[in-house]
């Protein structure tokens, strides 16, 4: 029987931790249990609310909200839109008589400022006289009201339709109260149940990791809580950090846990199990979890609060399931010892370890036979998968690419049938008077109206100070038109200088439609930064760790041809419109902020894996020198685990595609597609086949940034005391 080492000061953090944890569980367990209940009933009484609006700091769009805001708080907020549709014609005296005693009620909803109506205003009534719209203008922007109100005001407009009159409420205010939850939390945690079953053949080896992930999803959830007392927190953040702490809370316990079972499988006791597992999948996950966390807080540098804010709560969700994975799990283990394997399921019994006959040693090899084939093959399919991109489209997608079955889009489709594809896409000029220039304004309304591409200038509407006022310009083209885009910038480049000269007067471009012209110039302004600081960090982390230039080069470049993958099946699927009709889906662009989004979450999340294969193969190689076996040792040991954890994670965001939402189910299948392909075509396939066409190469590292790189050592390696061999003839287990 080995013997363990006697001098414990000599042996590695994390051994040391392990063994801790093991003998002291009882109070791991009771120091969690204490936290989570402090946390909730801090959340109850001091928790904060998530905020509900968005800034775009810098922006000219952000200025004239905040000029309108301060001068003109009545026309701050959002306006709705009420669209009326009548065969007879909105003259027809009984026609006019219902909207009019309809308007009257939707004054009396609250959060309402105002409303105009189609028979006062010039342009109101669409030619033909069948169809009109009105503005009903809002206190609030429309992610900042009442949802009770919203719902009143639908409520009130569509009851009034019928007989001989179709009234559709339409805008940001009514898709408010349109947006469903699918419970896709839910369905991901009961997909994890049935995948880690057939995983693990055992009820307890299942429960443990669903068990540890939902645990630190509620301390992360308390923590985000508190935090939004103090910080600008959007409320989609919940979603946001369900989605992915469910993910990693998973995969990380799993890890652990496999390894675990893996030690008693080959004859260790709980205890040295246990050390194994934290000394060898415990520090994949500290590597991996900090990977995660430098993705997250690359979004930052994009420089939209509301994205850095989504950034800081992935990275708590990240950095609480690793605490859960290297503290909880562990005192979890050893309760359990090796009952870890009853309540088997039948027929579904599974063990651990590296077998030369199982089915992922003898796939390895059949790859390491010829990986040529394999390496091309592979690549090709990414490449052709990414092919897509090259035609991708960015912008916004708005109320005309939501499901027919709303309000928002028909309100939508009657807008542009009457009044033209660019009345969708109008954008506001605030004029700001007071600091003189009054007399101008004659000629910034002409100057508005006769610029090539604007077909409609409303009059101007003044505040009470008779300082501010704020025109509404229609184009001629649709929201997602980059024309319409063009024509924003071009007014306030050119069209308003002219216009205002040295009056002194100041004319901003704002509204929905200038804001995605804004975000958008940020995010292409600020991604090379994200992009340049995720990787270069990244790289230089996988260096320090596995001492190897060609792993960590090639960890990024096949990083991003999972992402370049995922963002080819989005052009596809979203503007080319494959499968739209089995999925749902209006064709439309390309949201302008997913990209920048998906890059952040994959990367971490590709990187997981990445680790946890490389991690292993390069223990096998330390241990045996020979790049081959290490190859198929450590596909052969991770492969069932990568698949499983994969799974778990595609099930979990293809239950975003079962949501209304058109942005959500882009996040869906774009998160779903990157994590599929990186599991299999990417760990299973140009993993392996690159590493045996490279051999020792893959372990190549100058001296000279040897000497430079920190040595990162959690395993004792280094010194020559690896904590304890992988297997043992009996069950003392040692170092």
């Amino acid at each position: 029987m080995a013997t363990r080492t006697p001098n414990r000061a000599n042996r590695p953090l994390l051994e040391r931790w392990a063994r801790l944890t093991h003998r002291r569980r009882g109070r791991v367990m009771a120091v969690w249990a204490v936290s989570l209940a402090a946390l909730i009933v801090a959340w109850s009484q001091f928790g904060g609310s998530y905020a509900t609006s968005f800034t775009l700091p810098g922006s000219e769009t952000q200025e004239a909200t905040d000029l309108l805001k301060a001068h003109f708080p009545q026309r701050s907020g959002d306006s709705a839109d009420l669209v009326f549709q009548a065969p007879a014609g909105v003259n027809d005296p009984a026609i006019k008589a219902r909207i009019e005693a309809l308007l009257v009620d939707v004054r009396k909803v609250p959060g309402v400022t105002g409303v105009d109506s189609p028979y006062d205003q010039p342009g109101f009534i669409a030619p033909g006289g069948t169809i009109a719209r009105t503005s009903v203008q809002w206190a609030k922007a429309d992610h900042d009201t009442d949802l009770k109100d919203i719902q009143t005001f639908v409520d009130l407009t569509t009851g009034a339709s019928g007989n001989g009159l179709a009234i559709e409420p339409g805008g940001g205010i009514a898709r408010q109260i349109e947006r469903s939850d699918f419970g896709s939390e839910a369905f991901g945690l009961i997909a994890a149940v049935f995948i880690l079953l057939i995983a693990f053949g055992s009820v307890i080896a299942m429960g443990l990791p669903v068990g540890a992930a939902i645990f630190g999803l509620g301390t992360g959830f308390g923590i985000l809580a508190l935090l939004a007392r103090i910080a600008p927190l959007p409320e989609f953040v919940p979603q946001f950090a369900a989605m992915i702490g469910i993910g990693v809370g998973i995969d990380y316990s799993l890890l652990v846990v496999t390894r675990f079972r893996e030690g008693l499988h080959t004859g260790h006791d709980v205890e040295d199990s246990i050390a194994i597992a934290l000394t060898t999948a415990g520090r994949s996950v500290i590597f991996a979890g900090i990977v995660v966390v430098i993705a997250f807080l690359g979004l930052f540098a994009m420089g939209l609060p509301f994205i850095a804010a989504m950034g800081s709560a992935g990275a708590i969700v990240v950095a609480v399931s690793v605490l859960v994975a290297l503290t909880l799990t562990p005192a979890l283990l050893s309760l359990s010892g090796r009952r870890i394997d009853s309540l088997q399921v039948p027929f579904l019994h599974s063990t651990e370890g590296v077998d030369p006959s199982s089915g992922w040693f003898k796939y390895s090899s059949a790859i390491q036979r010829h990986p040529l084939p394999y390496c091309v093959g592979a690549a090709a399919l990414l490449l052709g998968m990414a092919l897509p991109v090259l035609s991708m489209n960015l912008g916004f997608s708005d109320n005309g690419n939501n499901s027919t079955s709303t309000h928002s889009r028909r309100a939508y489709d009657l807008l542009t049938e009457g009044f033209g594809r660019g009345f969708n896409g109008q954008f506001l000029a605030i004029v700001d008077f007071s600091k003189g220039g009054s007399d101008r304004l004659p000629a910034i309304e002409e100057a508005l109206k006769s610029t090539p591409g604007v077909v409609q200038v409303s009059r101007t509407r003044l505040n009470e100070a008779k300082d501010i006022g704020v025109i509404a310009v229609i184009p001629s083209t649709s929201p997602q038109d980059s024309k319409t885009g063009g024509l924003v910038t071009r007014i306030r480049e050119t069209v308003v200088p002219a216009a205002v000269g040295s009056s002194g007067a100041r004319v901003l471009i704002g509204g929905q439609t200038a804001a995605s012209v804004d975000m958008g110039d940020r995010i292409a302004t600020r991604l090379p930064f994200l992009f340049l600081g995720v990787i270069g960090l990244s790289f230089v982390l996988l260096m320090a760790v596995f001492r190897s230039v060609v792993v960590a080069l090639k960890a990024a470049v096949m990083n991003l041809l999972s992402i370049g993958a995922s963002y080819g099946v989005l052009v596809a699927v979203f503007q080319w419109g494959w499968l739209s009709s089995v999925l749902g889906i209006e064709k439309g662009p390309v949201e302008t902020f997913l990209p920048m989004m998906l890059f952040a979450i994959l990367f971490g999340l590709s990187m997981d894996y990445e680790v946890f294969l490389i991690s292993r193969i390069r223990e096998e190689y330390v241990r045996s020198g020979n790049n081959a076996t290490a190859i198929s040792h450590g596909v052969a040991a991770t492969a069932r685990v990568i698949t499983a954890a994969a799974a778990i994670m595609v099930t979990v965001f293809i239950g975003f595609v079962f949501g209304d939402d058109r942005i959500i189910k882009e996040f869906g299948i774009g998160l779903a597609t990157a994590i599929f392909v990186d599991a299999t075509i990417v760990r299973l396939i140009l993993v392996p086949a690159t590493m045996e066409l490279l051999g020792d190469a893959n372990w190549w590292l100058p001296r000279w940034l040897d000497r430079a790189l920190p040595h990162i050592d959690l395993d004792g390696s280094s010194r020559g005391t690896a904590p304890l061999p992988q297997t043992s003839a009996t069950g003392g287990g040692g170092e």
